[in-house]
């Protein structure tokens, strides 16, 4: 069974930075892509980062310059550098693992959220 186990939020001031981290376990074969996204209260749950296999990259608009996505795929792991942190980025943080090659199928996962609060 194939998990994914987030760390790395907190608390943080405004202008602060965090580091959040994801790892990927079970029997795993290749994953297509991993990112990261976003849910705040009353809020849909949005995209922040994704990476690929090859390393190409995707943000959305509000975090470019900001944020970094970075996999080490010989660990099924992706980080996510937050800089400049502010009040708006205060979510629960998602790690998402899209086109995961398991035994027997081939699946998207979700982590179980961790809380990212950035305070003024």
């Amino acid at each position: 069974q194939v998990q994914l186990v987030e760390s790395g939020g907190g608390l943080v001031q405004a202008g602060g930075s965090l580091r959040l981290s994801c790892a990927a376990s079970g029997i795993i074969f290749s994953i297509n892509a991993m990112g990261w996204y976003r849910q705040a209260p009353g809020k849909q749950r949005e995209l922040v980062a994704t990476i690929t296999s090859g390393g190409s990259t995707n943000y959305a608009d509000s975090v470019k310059g900001r944020f970094t996505i970075s996999r080490d795929s010989t660990k099924n792991t992706v980080y996510l550098q937050m800089n400049s942190l502010k009040p708006e980025d205060t979510a629960v943080y998602y790690c998402n693992a899209d086109g995961v090659w398991t035994i027997g199928r081939v699946a998207d996962y979700w982590g179980q959220g961790t809380q990212v609060t950035v305070s003024s």
